[in-house]
C-alpha cells in the first residue's frame, strides 16, 4: 500500500518534523506548506490526507480549508486545545478530529499552584525590592494559602489535578464545570467566583465560555490565575479590576493576543505575574504529547481504532479515494 500523504503544520522545520514522525517509517509521506501562511496550506491541502495540526493556531482547517481538501482522512492536533479548526465542517466531511487530553495536566497544574504561591507570598515584589537595595519585611504583607478558599473553572483533567494539588495545601477547594455534578466539590459558577479568595481557569475556550469570568463579580481583593486562554476572561475588564484594586493580583499564562502586545497595559501593573503561554510546556509533558499523538497517526494509518475524538467523525480512519 502506498504511504499516506502526511501534511504537518507544526512550526517547526521540515527535517525536525521527518526526524520526529520518523517511527511511522514508510507508512507515511510527510510534507509541510511551502510557507507558514494561508495561502501555503491551501495550496497544500488537495494531496494531504492526514493533517498533523499547528499547535500555536496560525494553520488552522477552517470551512474553506476543509472543502480544499477533498482526500483528508484525519486530522490529529498535538495539544489539547484545537482553536481556529472547524470541528463541525470536519465532522460534516467526515473526516475525525482528534487532540491530546490530558498530556501537560500535571504541568498546566502545577503552573497554576506555583503562580498563585508567588502571588499571595508577593514574591516577585520581594525579588524586585531587594534588587532595588530595598528590604521591605513589614510592608508587603503576604498572605498563607493554607484555609483559602480556591474556585477551580474546568474539571478536565487539568481542573481534576488543580482540585488535588490546592486540596493538598490545606485549601477549600471547590470547582465548576459545565456539565452539573452530585459532588460536594461541584459549585454553582456565580457562587464559586463570587466567594473564592482564588479563582483558577483551566477551561476550554469556546463560544460558551468566551467572556465566562468575570472579573467585575470576583471578591474583593481576589486573585485571578488564568491558564486557559484569554478570551475566558473579559481582558479589558480584568485590566480595570486590577487597575482598580478590586482584584488583588492575576497571574496570566495566555492572553487575547500572543505574544502581549508592546504598550499592553497589563505590562504596567505591579500586581500580575506574566507568563508566555509556557504552563505546559515541560519535557516531561512534551514526552507524553509525542507519545500520544505518535500512538493516535500509527492507530490511523493501520487501521485501528484513533483516541480522543472531539467532533464525533468516527474512531476509525478510512482512506478516501478520487473518482
Amino acid at each position: 500500500m502506498r504511504p499516506w500523504n502526511l501534511l504537518a503544520l507544526p512550526p517547526l522545520p521540515e527535517e525536525v518534523m521527518r526526524r520526529l514522525l520518523a517511527p511511522l517509517g514508510d507508512q507515511v509521506s510527510v510534507s509541510v506548506p511551502a510557507s507558514r501562511d494561508r495561502a501555503a496550506l491551501l495550496a497544500a491541502l488537495p494531496e494531504a490526507e492526514i493533517v498533523l495540526g499547528d499547535w500555536t493556531g496560525t494553520l488552522a482547517l477552517d470551512a474553506e480549508a476543509v472543502g480544499a481538501a477533498p482526500l483528508l482522512a484525519f486530522v490529529q492536533q498535538p495539544s489539547v486545545g484545537v482553536d481556529g479548526h472547524d470541528l463541525d465542517a470536519l465532522a460534516a466531511a467526515g473526516v475525525p478530529l482528534a487532540n491530546t487530553p490530558g498530556v501537560s495536566a500535571v504541568a498546566v497544574a502545577e503552573w497554576c499552584l506555583a503562580a498563585t504561591l508567588s502571588l499571595s507570598r508577593k514574591l516577585a515584589a520581594a525579588d524586585a525590592a531587594v534588587r532595588a537595595g530595598e528590604w521591605p519585611q513589614q510592608g508587603l504583607q503576604p498572605h498563607e494559602l493554607r484555609g483559602r478558599r480556591v474556585g477551580v473553572v474546568g474539571y478536565g483533567p487539568i481542573g481534576a489535578e488543580c482540585v488535588t494539588l490546592f486540596r493538598a495545601l490545606g485549601c477549600q477547594v471547590s470547582y465548576w464545570t459545565r456539565t452539573p455534578r452530585p459532588d460536594p466539590g461541584y459549585e454553582p459558577l456565580d457562587a464559586l467566583v463570587a466567594t473564592a479568595d482564588v479563582v483558577v481557569v483551566v477551561i476550554a475556550l469556546s463560544d460558551e465560555t468566551r467572556g465566562l469570568v468575570g472579573p467585575a463579580r470576583m471578591k474583593q481583593g481576589a486573585l485571578l490565575v488564568n491558564a486557559a486562554r484569554g478570551g475566558v476572561v473579559d481582558q479589558a475588564s480584568l485590566t480595570q479590576a486590577l487597575r482598580s484594586g478590586h482584584l488583588g493580583g492575576a497571574a496570566l499564562d495566555v492572553f487575547d493576543t500572543e505574544p502581549l502586545p508592546p504598550g499592553d497595559p497589563l505590562r504596567d501593573l505591579p500586581n500580575v505575574l506574566l507568563s508566555p503561554h509556557v504552563a505546559g510546556v515541560t519535557p516531561e509533558a512534551t514526552g507524553r504529547l509525542l507519545t500520544a499523538t505518535l500512538d493516535n497517526l500509527a492507530a490511523a494509518v493501520e487501521g485501528g481504532q484513533v483516541a480522543a475524538v472531539l467532533n464525533g467523525a468516527g474512531q476509525v480512519i478510512s482512506r478516501k479515494f478520487t473518482q
